[in-house]
């Protein structure tokens, strides 16, 4: 597998409107284009947070842990059924309630996202696609610890201190 450089996002300002369209290799290329994402980080009833290994195949952070499921939105898409569409490729995850969580823009030095971050809270076990490496429950001190050692994306590690402390 591979990620298809030409197709195409949406383009927005930082409320999440709408202003134009670039294809994925403009948008991870370094062309700072603000593109909409979706973020869904899901916890089991013992408080343990899921996180998935991006495959080696990803253009941007292979093989490091990441959020639950994470994905650009579509052209003509809105948030919530992006997330859902996601949840399902990524995950198996048909029936859970998204709790929102943040809105904020991410910058590294390829790309620009805007995030829109979900939480849940689920008792399904993730199947994970072809889209995943391999997937686990981590308990958030085990996260906490590896902090810092670059197993991480750094938009994961940096949404984990935002939304749940260090």
């Amino acid at each position: 597998m591979k990620d298809n450089s030409s197709e195409l996002f949406p383009i927005v300002d930082e409320e999440g409107n709408v202003i134009g369209r670039a294809s994925r290799g403009e948008c991870h290329g370094g062309s700072m284009l603000l593109h909409p994402v979706v973020h869904l980080h899901v916890f089991d009833r013992e408080g343990r947070l899921y996180l998935q290994k991006r495959p080696l195949w990803k253009d941007i952070q292979p093989g490091r842990w990441d959020t639950a499921v994470g994905g650009h939105i579509d052209l003509g898409e809105d948030v919530l059924t992006a997330l859902r569409r996601e949840a399902r490729e990524e995950l198996g995850l048909e029936q859970f309630d998204p709790e929102p969580l943040a809105r904020y823009v991410f910058q590294s030095t390829r790309e620009r996202e805007l995030v829109n971050s979900f939480r849940t809270v689920t008792d399904i076990s993730p199947s994970p696609s072809d889209e995943v490496d391999e997937g686990r429950f981590w308990t958030l001190d085990e996260i906490r610890a590896s902090l810092g050692s670059d197993i991480f994306t750094p938009n994961f590690a940096d949404e984990f201190v935002r939304l749940f402390g260090e």
